[in-house]
C-alpha cells in the first residue's frame, strides 16, 4: 500500500509517516516509480508507535518496540529492551506521582492556613505544571 493508504488506515498523516521514516522508525520500500510502499508489518509498527506516543512515550522511546516487531515478534513488548523501557517509564511516573503528592501536600497545608514559603519545588521533569 502507498503512504496515503497507510496514513488513512492507521489514522495519522503522511507527514507523520515521513517523520517516522526520517527517524528510522519506519522503512518504506520503493516501487519502480519511486512511490513508498508499505505492508501489514508497517501497519503494526505505526499502530505501536502511535499507541506508545499516545500514552506519553517519546518517539525515540518507541525504537525498541519497533525493533522487536521488525525482528518478527507478535508484539513490540516481547523483547527485553522493550521491557527495560517500560521499567524506566514506570520509574519516571513514580517520580512524578511523588512530586505531585508533594505539591498536593503543600496546597493542602496552604488551605489549612499554612504557608508555601520555603517549600521544595516539584520535579521539573514531571509533565505537571505547578501553580505559581
Amino acid at each position: 500500500m502507498r503512504i496515503g493508504a497507510l496514513a488513512e488506515r492507521v489514522g495519522t498523516s503522511t507527514r507523520a509517516l515521513r517523520h517516522y521514516e526520517a527517524l528510522g522508525l519506519l522503512s518504506a520500500r520503493r516501487s519502480s516509480n519511486g512511490y513508498r510502499e508499505y505492508d501489514e508489518t508497517d501497519v503494526q509498527v505505526v499502530r505501536e508507535i502511535r499507541t506508545l506516543v499516545g500514552i506519553g512515550f517519546a518517539l525515540e522511546e518507541t525504537r525498541p518496540f519497533v525493533e522487536c516487531l521488525r525482528a518478527g515478534y507478535a508484539s513490540g513488548d516481547s523483547c527485553p529492551a522493550s521491557v527495560a523501557v517500560y521499567r524506566r517509564k514506570i520509574a519516571e511516573i513514580d517520580d512524578c506521582v511523588a512530586s505531585l503528592s508533594a505539591v498536593r501536600a503543600r496546597l493542602t497545608a496552604a488551605v489549612a492556613g499554612g504557608s508555601l514559603d520555603g517549600a521544595a519545588a516539584p520535579d521539573p521533569l514531571c509533565a505537571f505544571t505547578p501553580l505559581r
